[in-house]
Parts: structure tokens; sequence; C-alpha cells
């Protein structure tokens, strides 16, 4: 089938266009940066660039479609352009409008779970969408989702960066508001479930995970996730608000805005009696919690130097290698699989529980830094004499490091190669201070010991270059660095 995707780029979108394309049908996949934002995928997805809250720029978009899943909603807004009625109401009426159009036969609308009875401006929003939705002269199915966690999600995978990187978490309420989280493979599953049954007409479906957890739960298994031991500070619901809004003032990512505390009180459960149509109706296993945990640990997101903050730095630290007992090719293979013993002590590698640590390309190192907790980079390229790690979302610095290997003449040269931005404005002043120097001093262990295993000696001393990049030549890194997460994705969805 061909399935028209409205906004299949968020973290259940992702998933579920990944899954369409694997059961072997045709995505359409219509989004503000359609052509971007298909890159990921190989095959199987054609890109039609849109925004459902102009009902122009979407016209055409269903033709010759099956089915379209309408997936495109905010949790938040961002006033006056991104709101609530434009988005989830106005920019479901359109979609409507466009099926109609074009005479699409069935609309599957994926609301949320409380939609029919919660009052935070979400729920409403989402509510209105199903009362749309039933009056589509075609075939509709109204799904619910609950709490979808998966790489990048706003709540349980930046809970997970708190407790990697805080010394304290804040707790609102008592922490024992019930939530019922769904691993977003599961949804996607579900989804296309959804897409090729028949019998699903005029049905609403509520969809969650196996478990009911909490925040004092999720803390639980997050710190023995991460060997972590974290402080907890009760935050009372009427204080949560306005000291959430403080904390994102100075550049400290929460897990929660106001908006969706209201939704967190409301409860983000199936209600007593329900049935789980994930399981029930569309024959989906839940992942067990622990599990998609597990997996979260391991898959968060690259944070590229466009998402952080100040100027962007070049810093180059090299040795010359006089009568090194290793060839080129031997000391980069040296450093790839001694990178643990290369690093300097203060800076422990693999400090998770069952965290891995080979260097290859496409895997993820966890490292501990100082005062900053756990944090991870990715291994994006991992070629002859050439090595490229990415730093993932919770790290203070948004960027990459490069490692190379050549013949210099009568030397081999060993070079560490960093282009960064600060994360945060917070991240900006720690760097000023004490992150630049221990960053310096982390880097040159790293060539020296380097230099130590290759049993010969430094030419001279350690060379050093800093600067600060212009427009032009950042624009330059952030696509290279670009092309480096798009050819990670392609390859991870490759059709096998």
């Amino acid at each position: 089938m061909r399935v028209l995707v409205t906004g299949g780029t968020g973290v259940v979108g992702t998933a579920t266009v990944t899954a369409l394309v694997d059961a072997g049908h045709e995505v359409r996949l219509l989004s503000r940066h359609a052509r971007a934002d298909s890159r990921q995928w190989p095959e199987g997805v054609e890109a039609r660039a849109g925004n459902v809250a102009d009902a122009a720029s979407i016209h055409g978009a269903a033709d010759g479609c099956d089915v379209v899943l309408h997936l495109v909603a905010i949790v938040d807004e961002t006033p006056p352009r991104v709101t609530f009625e434009r988005v989830n109401v106005e920019g479901t009426r359109n979609v409507l409008a466009e099926a109609a159009r074009a005479g699409t036969v069935r609309v599957i609308y994926v609301s949320s779970l409380g939609a029919d009875s919660g009052e935070s401006d979400y729920h409403v929003s989402k509510r209105r969408g199903e009362e749309l939705t039933r009056s589509y002269a075609g075939r509709w199915t109204i799904l619910r989702p609950g709490n979808v966690y998966g790489p990048g999600d706003d709540q349980i995978s930046l809970l997970l960066r708190m407790v990697r990187t805080l010394p304290a978490i804040p707790v609102i309420g008592g922490g024992d508001q019930p939530i019922q989280p769904a691993w977003h493979e599961d949804i996607a599953r579900g989804m296309v479930q959804a897409v090729e049954r028949d019998d699903l007409d005029g049905r609403v479906l509520e969809l969650a995970g196996a478990e009911l957890t909490t925040q004092h739960d999720l803390i639980d298994r997050l710190t023995r996730l991460t060997d972590r031991d974290i402080k907890r500070i009760p935050l009372p619901e009427l204080l949560a608000a306005a000291g959430m809004k403080a904390l994102g003032l100075v550049g400290i990512d929460v897990p929660f805005n106001e908006g969706q505390l209201k939704m967190l009180g409301e409860g983000n459960r199936l209600a007593p009696g329900k049935e789980n149509a994930l399981v029930t109706v569309l024959g989906v296993v839940p992942t067990p919690l622990d599990a998609g945990l597990e997996q979260l640990a391991d898959a968060q997101a690259e944070q590229l130097p466009e998402d952080g903050v100040g100027a962007m730095k070049r810093k180059r630290l090299w040795a010359d290698i006089v009568n090194s007992r290793l060839t080129p090719d031997a000391l980069f293979e040296y450093f790839r699989t001694h990178f643990d013993d290369v690093t300097p002590n203060f800076l422990r590698v693999a400090p998770e529980p069952g965290a891995p640590t080979p260097i290859i390309e496409g895997e993820t190192l966890t490292l501990a830094l100082p005062m900053r907790g756990h944090v991870q980079v990715r291994v994006a390229e991992a070629e002859a004499r050439k090595l490229t790690m990415l730093t993932l979302e919770g790290h203070p610095l948004a960027g990459a490091v490069r490692f190379l290997v050549e013949q210099r003449g009568e030397c081999v040269r060993f070079e560490v190669q960093v282009y960064d931005r600060a994360a945060t404005v917070i991240d900006l002043l720690a760097m000023r201070t004490v992150g630049d120097f221990l960053q310096n001093r982390s880097w040159a262990t790293v060539v020296a010991n380097v230099v130590k295993a290759s049993g010969g000696t430094m030419s001279g001393d350690l060379e050093k270059e800093t600067e600060s990049l212009d427009d032009d030549q950042a624009d330059l890194i952030d696509e290279w660095l670009e092309e480096l997460v798009v050819k990670l994705k392609r390859e991870e969805n490759a059709t096998p």
C-alpha cells in the first residue's frame, strides 16, 4: 500500500515510517522539511514538503494514497504561530479535507490516551481532532497511544540524561503519579497493523505499555541502569510550573513543562477496566520496561554543533613521532582497540554496567567526566587511520572529535581534531572556566599515551592550535557532520 504519513519525524513517526517500509509499504512523508527528513531511509520513502497548518501547501499530498496516517501534533505551544488550535485542530481539519479531495478511502488519526476526558489544552485539542475525524465521509480509525518513549523523547529520555549528569533531580508532587509508557517501536508495529487491517473502521483503540510506573520507579530503574547515586528534591506541583520555567530560562532541560504537568496530573495510563488494544486487538507484545530502558540507554540522538550555543571552535592537538615501532596502520589499530588505556585516569570509559567499549562504527560509548557525570559519544566513522565520534544529547559539548594517523615523511603523526560548541549557556560558562582546561588536558594525555605506545618519541613539543570558525566554515562543518549522521541512519534503516 501507499501510505501518506504526516509528521513522520518525531519519536513515534520515525519508528512508524521505518516499520512501514520494513513491512513492504510505500511511504509518502509529509513534513515541512521532507526532503532532508526522508534522507535517513535509503528507499521506500517519497518526500512531500508541506505544513498541515497551511491547507494550500498540502494540496495533492494524498493523491494516489490508500491510507492517510495522521501523526502531526504538538504537545507544547510557541504562540502565535505554533498553537494547539493551528496545528492539532486546524491541521487535522486540513489533512481530512485533503484526504477527502483525493478520494482516500481510509484515515487513521493518532490521538492521545486521555483525550476523551483530559482537560489540559493538549488533550482538549486532541479531543477536537477526534471529533473532526468521526465526521470523515470515508473509513476512519482513531488510535490513542499513551506516553511513548524512545530516542529523544521529551520525558523519559530527558529523565535518563538528568540521572546521568545531575547530582539531584526534582521530583514533581509525590512522584507517584501513574504512567504506562510504551516503547516507540511497539507503537510503530501497532500502527502498521492498523494500516494493514480492514476490520478496524469506526473504532477507537487505546494503546499503552504493559507496566505501570511512576517518577520514583523510573528514577530507581535508571539509577540501577547507570550505576549513579542521585538525590531527589521534592517539588510540590504548585511550585513545579514556576520552577520548571525558571530552569528552562537558564538552559536546563526539564522533563515536564507547565502543560505537561497538568497532563501528568490527569494521569497517563489506561483507565481501570479499559483494554490495552495494542495487545488485545493489534497483537503486539509490549517490550518489558527494563528492556526498553536498556535499549534507550544507548540510543540517544546526536548533538551536533548547530544544536549548541556560542562560536564554533576548532582545536587541533598533534605530535610527530620519530622512530615509531608501529606503522601508521598498526598505531591506529592500537588506538582503536586500547581507547580506555590511552584516555586519562580522570575520564572513565564504560562506567555503566554492560556498557560497550569497542571502537566500532555505529557503537555508542559512555564516559564519566569529572563534575559532569556520564556522557556519551557515538562512533560515526571508523575507517583506515581515521575515526570520528559525535557527542550525544546530555553531553556538555555539541560537536565531534576526530582522530587521525598518517605518515609525514619519516615521522608518524597522531592528531586529535575537535569541532564543537557548548551545549547550553551553562555549559558555555563552564567551558570558559574549567571545561577548556580539562578538555585540553584530556586530549594532550591521549596524544602523549599514543606516542608512548608507539615506542617512539615526540619530535619537539606537543603542537596545539585553536580557532573560532566564521559562519561559512561552521556551515561546512555542520554539513559534514550531518552527512555522517544521515549515513549512519541510512545504514541502520537499509532493507535487509
